[in-house]
């Protein structure tokens, strides 16, 4: 990536955390995410605080809710890369869920970075300080509990928990109608 560009990434990175994550009303961040190429589904919002690493190669579907301070990241920079962020519609994203696309091959002499696809299904909810890591998919209806680290891909109605998480049962109910509460106002 050219010097430049990577200058270009990180002003716009520091406007989103700094200047759009702290605006007081939901439909202003909404702007600004869209405006930086982010594609947010009718009635989805995104939480005070939240961190946000190249909102181009994010979708969020309909009805989503994500909390404060979470982070979501999108980065889809490096040749051949397969990055970027996919979340489904009302999937409930709890506060500090971290939600990752790149990391370091730790097996490399060079520590190259990698970028893989995170995809959120549907109707998923994901506890407070959880951590989804890159290449992971989470299936429609499944659970992740506050605290997990997700390694590996969740089946979908799968309710998991745990550092590394593992699954813990399975949702009784799978066929999903619900629609998320209203969020709260200054959040």
């Amino acid at each position: 990536m050219g010097r430049l560009k990577a200058i270009w990434l990180e002003l716009v990175t520091g406007f989103l955390w700094w200047g759009v994550g702290y605006l007081p009303f939901h439909s202003w961040r909404r702007f600004f995410y869209r405006l930086h190429g982010m594609r947010i589904g009718r009635g989805s919002t995104i939480h005070m605080m939240a961190r946000v690493y190249d909102p181009a190669h994010i979708t969020i579907g309909q009805g989503t809710l994500i909390g404060e301070r979470a982070t979501l990241d999108g980065r889809k920079q490096l040749p051949n890369s397969n990055g970027g962020l996919s979340i489904g519609d009302h999937v409930d994203i709890a506060s500090e869920v971290m939600i990752w696309t790149s990391e370091h091959d730790i097996q490399a002499e060079n520590m190259r970075p990698l970028e893989e696809k995170v995809v959120i299904e549907d109707y998923v909810f994901i506890g407070p300080r959880a951590i989804i890591l890159p290449g992971v998919t989470i299936g429609k209806g499944a659970v992740v509990a506050a605290g997990a680290v997700v390694t590996k891909s969740v089946e979908p109605h799968t309710i998991v928990a745990g550092v590394p998480a593992r699954e813990i049962a399975q949702r009784k109910i799978t066929n999903y109608n619900y629609r998320l509460g209203r969020p709260r106002l200054f959040q």
